[in-house]
């Protein structure tokens, strides 16, 4: 940016050098194309100074975001490091979820477990065929008399 002021700089010198007055209308011209040129290195001048600053500003943005995924990683790391056992299988479901394969597709249906305690009428569904893999509503076919005493609910094969 230096040398864009040092340019112009030259040119006022080189005006007043060759003796270019405001009196003629080529003299006007060039003094005031020189102000203007003057005034685009100014303004340029300012552009790039607000431009280093933005880019520390960027720059510190930058180094606390990169402090922050940091910690961020590392809380998630511990998090998921206490939810898998230790044969390193993820310990997703708790005691009060019940995962039903579903009669249909096979694919594994997961609900909670006060359903089947629940004296309401409820079905649950394959969010993926859309077959029902639990419904109390139905009777019971049991093969045990002492399970058939124990429920009153029926649970599609799989569970």
């Amino acid at each position: 940016m230096r040398n864009l002021k040092e340019k112009v700089a030259y040119l006022h010198g080189l005006t007043q050098g060759l003796n270019v007055s405001d009196n003629s209308s080529e003299g006007k011209l060039l003094i005031n194309i020189i102000d203007v040129l003057d005034s685009f290195a100014d303004e340029v001048q300012s552009v790039n100074v607000a431009q280093v600053d933005l880019e520390d500003y960027v720059e510190s943005i930058d180094e606390d975001l990169t402090d922050l995924e940091e910690q961020i990683y590392e809380d998630f790391d511990s998090a998921t490091d206490d939810a898998f056992d230790d044969d390193g299988c993820e310990d997703v479901f708790d005691d009060d979820m019940v995962e039903v394969t579903c009669p249909d597709c096979h694919e594994l249906v997961t609900f909670e477990s006060d359903i089947l305690d629940d004296d309401d009428d409820i079905e649950v569904t394959c969010p993926y065929c859309g077959g029902t893999v639990y419904d109390n509503t139905l009777d019971i076919v049991a093969t045990d008399s002492l399970q058939a005493e124990q429920s009153n609910h029926i649970m599609h094969p799989g569970i």
